[in-house]
């Protein structure tokens, strides 16, 4: 199962869920990410290629003699795997077997080197998840030799012991391989499941075809499904599906991740609703710098000051009726928000009283990162902070005046509020103990793409 779990590391950042026909996620494994399957796999197949040899009937005597053979040790020091266009993956190795012969004289070893040839292909079953199965296998005995290499072992017994384990490793090596594969199947249908996104709120990926195979990658078209408790976020669908061209990000990386538009959306939409990018911004009355009270408010609109002759706190109450926009062009990203802002003041009696509301619009860069397995954010405000009085029961209200005073109590709290919302992150599509190492982010107009090495911690 150790293998299965690293084999599956070939197809496991491609292989998630779907409720919708249009992709909104591309994922490709490029060569390089076979190169570190490869590599991280050999171990594992080498203890998978362990089978056991049944006795091996010695007639060379009188009487005829049961002979116990071991497998003391397998080697696997190259594997290779390589694309196969329009089909799968194919799996070349080179192990080499030591055997122990325990005969009644004395105990013989034997090495035998061993080339392994199989072909996999990636469908989609009808739960949308992935499926891996054999297509053809084979494996390809050398001749086998005395470890020591006395050659004191007669020449008739090492014939008829090589054609013994011949036909063994014949019979059981592709049924390890093949049960391998299943194990990989099991691996990856754990991938039907729900991924944090908030208290109340998951992501879930989904296949939407079967992949495409060329020589230089295997490529997966996943959608991204937000939903929030339990009911899942949709958006009208592009007609143009996303299609991620074939030359972005880094040349050369493990994995090339695209993230359309329609998955940015989804997830401000997602905040939008769950009512977590609200906040309410309180100040002390006894902080020297605390500018949220009515006696700050007084210098600025007249009328608060005549109905709070003494300083009272106020509250600012921002409410986002309006779904976030993400904008993605080349190398800029950026979010615009269109907040209801409610200003409050505490009455003599604790009850809260309405002083004014604003409609504000706020532009701010977005700048992109990804930690692990999830992509995040941090924003900063670009320009100045746009206020519209909607409402007002303290008279008439200076605009201009008011802004410096909200760009000092407003601007600050909604930065830190909301860069750690994105601080959470968003679950990428991946599968448990993959992690994205080293990665680059690309805004392109519409889209952005992840180019990343990859670490599987087992």
């Amino acid at each position: 199962m150790a293998w299965a779990h690293r084999l599956g590391l070939l197809l496991a950042l491609l292989l998630p869920m779907v409720s919708a026909s249009t992709p909104g996620t591309v994922v490709r494994l490029n060569k390089a990410a076979l190169s570190y399957v490869s590599e991280i796999g050999k171990a594992p197949l080498q203890r998978a290629l362990q089978v056991t040899v049944p006795h091996f009937l010695d007639w060379s005597g009188e009487v005829l003699q049961p002979t116990r053979i071991r497998i003391l040790n397998v080697h696997v020091p190259r594997l290779h795997l390589k694309f196969i266009a329009g089909f799968g993956v194919r799996l070349l190795a080179a192990a080499n077997f030591t055997f122990k012969v325990f005969r009644a004289a004395e105990p013989l070893e034997l090495t035998l080197p061993v080339e392994l040839l199989a072909d996999t292909r990636v469908t989609q079953s009808s739960i949308r998840t992935p499926v891996v199965s054999i297509s053809t296998c084979s494996s390809f005995s050398g001749h086998a030799n005395e470890f020591d290499g006395s050659n004191s072992t007669s020449h008739a017994l090492l014939v008829l012991l090589q054609k013994h384990i011949k036909a063994v490793l014949s019979n059981k090596l592709c049924l390890s391989i093949s049960n391998l594969v299943q194990g990989v199947n099991v691996h990856l249908g754990t991938l039907i499941g729900l991924n944090p996104v908030g208290p109340e709120s998951q992501i879930r990926y989904s296949m939407v075809s079967v992949p495409t195979v060329t020589s230089d990658y295997i490529s997966l078209e996943v959608n991204a499904v937000l939903f929030l408790l339990g009911k899942p976020i949709i958006l009208p669908m592009d007609a143009t599906p996303f299609v991620l061209p074939r030359h972005v990000g880094t040349e050369g990386s493990m994995a090339t991740v695209g993230l359309s538009q329609h998955l940015f959306d989804s997830a401000l939409l997602l905040l939008q609703k769950s009512g977590a990018l609200n906040l309410d911004i309180t100040g002390q009355l006894g902080s020297d710098d605390n500018l949220l009270n009515t006696s700050a408010l007084g210098w600025l609109i007249p009328e608060v000051a005549r109905q709070f002759p003494e300083p009272m706190p106020v509250v600012l109450k921002v409410r986002l009726g309006t779904t976030p926009v993400a904008m993605l062009h080349t190398n800029n990203a950026t979010l615009r928000l269109q907040p209801f802002v409610e200003v409050l003041a505490a009455a003599s009696n604790s009850a809260f009283q309405s002083l004014f509301s604003l409609d504000v619009v706020v532009n701010l860069s977005l700048q992109l990162s990804v930690s692990k397995v999830k992509l995040q954010g941090t924003t900063s405000v670009l320009g100045d902070v746009q206020l519209t009085v909607a409402s007002s029961n303290v008279g008439f209200i200076d605009t201009d005046r008011v802004s410096a005073l909200m760009g000092i109590v407003f601007e600050k709290p909604l930065l830190d509020h909301l860069n750690a919302l994105l601080a959470m992150g968003i679950a990428l599509p991946g599968v448990v103990n993959l992690q994205y190492v080293a990665p680059e982010i690309f805004v392109y107009e519409g889209y952005v793409v992840i180019s990343s090495e990859l670490f599987y911690q087992s």
